[in-house]
């Protein structure tokens, strides 16, 4: 857990250009929910990094809701995908991907 003792899962996950980080949480009275948070970095401001983020709360009521819809929403693309008329991610070299750091404390 973190010092502020609220989280109790974290996952980052860099794809490209972007970091996503995925954080359980839990409130005080022992509620889980889920932060979801885009960040991809912008430029430098007098040397230091700068990020743009998106984040996205999501709560126990609409766990399962969230995760219906985007398992759906991701089928769908397999299915597009396999009609050869969309075009599928090309694999990535482990060199292609930017090795550039970030932590969730620079955001």
């Amino acid at each position: 857990m973190n010092e502020r003792n609220d989280e109790v899962f974290s996952k980052r996950v860099k794809a490209g250009k972007r970091t996503y980080f995925f954080d359980v949480k839990t409130t005080r009275g022992k509620d889980l929910y889920l932060t979801i948070t885009e960040s991809k970095r912008t430029g430098d401001y007098d040397g230091r990094p700068e990020y743009e983020k998106h984040k996205i709360f999501l709560y126990k009521e609409d766990f399962d809701k969230f995760g219906e819809g985007m398992n759906e929403a991701l089928d769908k693309i397999k299915e597009l995908w396999g009609t050869g008329e969309f075009k599928k991610p090309e694999p990535r070299e482990e060199n292609q991907e930017e090795k550039e750091e970030v932590t969730f404390e620079e955001l």
